[in-house]
């Protein structure tokens, strides 16, 4: 899959571009600047890997929005990427599984995209590279679009307004090529790091914490939780796959979908903590409905799974102890963020 894209006829192609007659020139569609600027690293943040194919452009933003919030993609023009990733939700959605075309249930909680041009890999296995091919997953399960991409393409390339999006963005018609670097480049502008949390520790506003976030900002970063152990750095995750021992028997495999190993059977990638609080329901399967709970099962110690962590150990924490680690885990939510109207519709 590694670029190896199909392409479209060249006869289709033609077709497309002979619908541009009466339409404005590639060069006449300089979109308006859009602000604040998009692409800004918060502080503390990295640079964010972008592969030179698909640099950062104003076009090919808006082409990515545009595809994002249209049902188009879909086998049946019903659902969209944002029918399971709200902008108000931090991207993620509000329910244990997202439904598909028809309806279909899908098989995981649908995580949230904040920050999700920073991740190494992608699926809760792992098993995709790069943010351009995780679009064709989506796209291709049965559960979720249940379309072909090249069917997809065909489909834009009727669309005059598509093909002269595509055209100002990519210098090209729409095709696999277009579809999956759009989108995934309005995705990489998803950049969450202006919570209380990060206010507080940049020395921007010292009283952004409450005493109670700041006693569980302790706890979370202590030895005696060792939360930062698999939620570290500036995004709350260090992308490693483990079994946190929600169940003794998994219906889903895990990582052992991908590899095969016994030893990878119930591992999911760990999940970021950022905008943490408006993401539930929680957990691989979205079986944990609170916050609250999470923190529950985490001072548990959760159940011998012959694959758990050795990092899931009860925690004794006091219930004042628990509440305070809730309350800076709320911390971690960017309320400019979630109300950004660039990010909506």
């Amino acid at each position: 899959m590694n670029g190896n894209y199909p392409h479209i006829f060249c006869a289709t192609i033609c077709l497309c571009l002979s619908l541009l007659s009466c339409e404005k020139s590639a060069e006449e569609l300089t979109p308006a600047p859009i602000f604040p600027a998009l692409g800004e690293i918060p502080k503390g943040f990295p640079a964010m890997p972008v592969p030179a194919d698909n640099a950062f452009t104003q076009s090919r933003w808006e082409l990515g929005k545009k595809l994002f919030f249209d049902p188009v993609l879909s086998v049946d023009g019903t659902k969209s990427c944002a029918s399971c990733h709200l902008p108000a939700k931090a991207f993620s959605d509000e329910t244990a599984v997202s439904f598909g075309v028809e309806e279909r249930p899908g098989r995981r909680n649908t995580p949230s995209l904040a920050n999700i041009g920073y991740h190494p890999y992608f699926t809760r296995e792992g098993g995709v590279p790069t943010l351009e091919m995780q679009v064709l997953v989506p796209l291709q399960e049965e559960h979720e679009f249940d379309f072909n991409i090249v069917l997809a393409a065909e489909r834009l390339q009727a669309d005059r307004d598509y093909v002269r999006r595509s055209l100002a963005a990519y210098d090209r018609a729409p095709d696999a090529f277009v579809i999956t670097r759009a989108l995934a480049c309005f995705e990489r502008s998803l950049v969450s790091g202006s919570s209380a949390y990060d206010r507080y520790i940049i020395g921007e506003d010292a009283s952004a914490l409450s005493a109670a976030a700041r006693r569980g900002m302790q706890l979370f970063f202590s030895a005696e939780t060792a939360c930062a152990d698999c939620h570290a750095g500036f995004n709350f995750t260090d992308y490693s796959f483990a079994n946190n021992g929600l169940y003794l028997a998994y219906a889903d495999a895990g990582r052992r979908q991908l590899t095969g190993e016994e030893t990878d059977e119930a591992l999911f990638k760990t999940p970021s903590l950022r905008n943490v609080a408006l993401t539930a329901p929680y957990m691989h399967d979205g079986s944990v409905q609170t916050l609250e709970e999470v923190v529950t099962h985490y001072n548990s110690g959760g159940q011998n799974h012959p694959n758990r962590s050795e990092k899931i150990r009860p925690l004794h924490l006091t219930d004042t102890e628990q509440a305070d680690l809730a309350a800076f885990l709320r911390s971690l939510t960017d309320e400019g963020f979630v109300s950004n109207p660039l990010f909506f519709e």
